[in-house]
């Protein structure tokens, strides 16, 4: 198969990454990031190389056009085969009930915090989860950081006690899941990082970091640990915007070498290249992206999008319930099975019953979380889903969820999340109403949009590629500098 000849900016890189040295590429969104890592593949010649892949899609498909010198895996991919396999029974071993958790642990006994009881079946929930933490983290042990903080019980005192009672159980989670007959749920990020704690040595002359804005910390570990290969790290820095589960931007962590740009899409035309470079302007960004002159893209109204992307997963929701109720087929990306279980837990605590999701444990009530959504900076975050479930109830919400469509392929509207929909792309993007501008200051002075924002904003117009329906983010506009801000 003929590829196109390389772009000014792909020559400069291909270049750059002949010589040995460590190379970091700042690849704007849709500016062909994989088939430029496919040419320096290509230039390597007898050199081996590894490109650590986002997921198995990209590493797959990669892996039809990249040269045979070049193996294409995921990290997860790697750690399996090095370390995984081993633990396949245990992969395909049933879930694990809460309560059968705690006896597994040995907690006997539940921890009264303030008017509030801990209950053994609910602190075996923070052991594990604090367990996955740590699997997403590059240190060497489970630190009382790891463990979770409890929705309604944030005060500094409470987050203590829970940490200091949790953290013995989460280790001896940790113990279980090393060994080959343990007996609590293992998943893959368990053997991905017993592997990075091996701190494996790769058979490689080179390594291509893909997604490197939003690494994982085990991942990166060991990526950095080859210190007998040369790294080449790509990403985009303006769409970092995983942080909030333990991923960091690696971008600047690969010192010494060349710092090369990849500044033109080939997704979308310049009427969206605008739009993304407003986000790239409040960002301050390195960057500016240049549109596909022969993509003739349009930022306009959309009554009928492909999809529609939200910030929220409760304004997800109430876009499928809408689209639902007009007779259309949604499909919802990720599917609908978080939001379906919260939904339950809303039938038991409105019940008086309480639930054991593991968000909502502690409340009792529906009034509780009501009052919590409303007046705790904490539960900012639930007062969507608490508006919704009073205006529409838990019931209507369940039936909506359990009448999505399945096949995105089969669709008359797909809807998002902006963080799911990264690294997807649709013909036309209706950007939903949940993009809420900044407060105004004390003063009435335009409030700061935050860089985590700005980022997610970034992400959400570069999901386009012919047409654009921005109306959920036009406030932009007022904090460029051409608005006098």
């Amino acid at each position: 198969m003929r590829y196109p000849d390389p772009t000014p900016e792909q020559t400069a890189i291909i270049d750059a990454s002949g010589t040995g040295d460590p190379v970091t590429i700042v690849a704007a969104a849709g500016s062909g990031k994989t088939t430029s890592l496919r040419m320096i593949a290509e230039a390597a010649g007898q050199r081996r190389g590894l490109y650590v892949a986002y997921n198995r899609a990209i590493a797959d498909d990669a892996g039809r056009s990249f040269p045979a010198g070049a193996l294409c895996k995921t990290a997860h991919a790697l750690a399996y085969r090095a370390i995984g396999a081993q633990y396949r029974d245990r992969l395909n071993g049933p879930r694990v009930p809460a309560m059968e958790a705690a006896r597994i642990l040995k907690i006997n006994e539940a921890l009264k915090v303030g008017d509030h009881m801990l209950q053994p079946k609910h602190a075996a929930r923070l052991a594990q989860e604090a367990v996955q933490r740590f699997c997403f983290s590059a240190e060497d042990e489970v630190q009382s950081w790891h463990v979770p903080a409890v929705t309604g019980l944030e005060g500094i005192p409470e987050r203590n006690a829970v940490r200091s009672f949790i953290l013995p159980y989460a280790r001896r989670a940790w113990e279980d899941l090393r060994q080959t007959a343990g007996q609590l749920r293992f998943t893959h990020d368990v053997y991905l990082k017993i592997w990075g704690l091996s701190r494996p040595q790769l058979p490689y002359d080179f390594i291509l970091f893909d997604e490197a804005q939003d690494a994982n910390p085990v991942v990166l570990q060991v990526v950095r640990g080859q210190e007998h290969a040369q790294l080449i790290a790509v990403g985009d820095p303006n769409q970092a915007i995983y942080g909030w589960r333990g991923a960091v931007d690696a971008m600047d962590q690969f010192k010494g070498g060349a710092r090369l740009y990849l500044s033109k899409s080939f997704r979308f035309g310049p009427g969206i290249a605008d739009e993304a470079n407003k986000w790239l302007e409040v960002l301050d960004a390195e960057l500016r992206v240049t549109g596909f002159e022969r993509v003739n893209s349009a930022v306009t109204d959309l009554p009928a999008p492909d999809a529609v992307l939200c910030r929220t997963n409760a304004e997800a929701i109430s876009q499928v319930m809408a689209a639902v109720g007009a007779g259309r087929r949604v499909a919802l990306v990720g599917g609908g099975d978080d939001m379906l279980r919260l939904a339950q837990a809303a039938v038991g605590l409105k019940a008086g019953i309480g639930t054991d999701h593991h968000e909502l444990f502690m409340f009792r009530t529906w009034a509780e979380v009501q009052d919590y959504a409303e007046h705790d900076a904490a539960g900012a975050d639930l007062k969507v889903f608490v508006s919704l479930v009073d205006k529409h109830g838990p019931d209507m919400i369940i039936d909506t969820l359990q009448r999505l469509t399945r096949d995105e392929d089969r669709a008359d509207v797909i809807v998002s999340t902006a963080h799911k929909a990264k690294g997807r792309e649709w013909d036309s993007v209706k950007v939903a109403g949940d993009f809420r501008e900044p407060k105004k200051d004390e003063d009435g002075n335009p409030g700061v949009i935050s860089r985590e924002d700005a980022m997610l904003a970034y992400v959400t117009v570069t999901r386009a590629k012919l047409a654009l329906d921005r109306s959920g983010l036009a406030w932009v506009d007022k904090y460029l500098p051409a608005a006098g801000g």
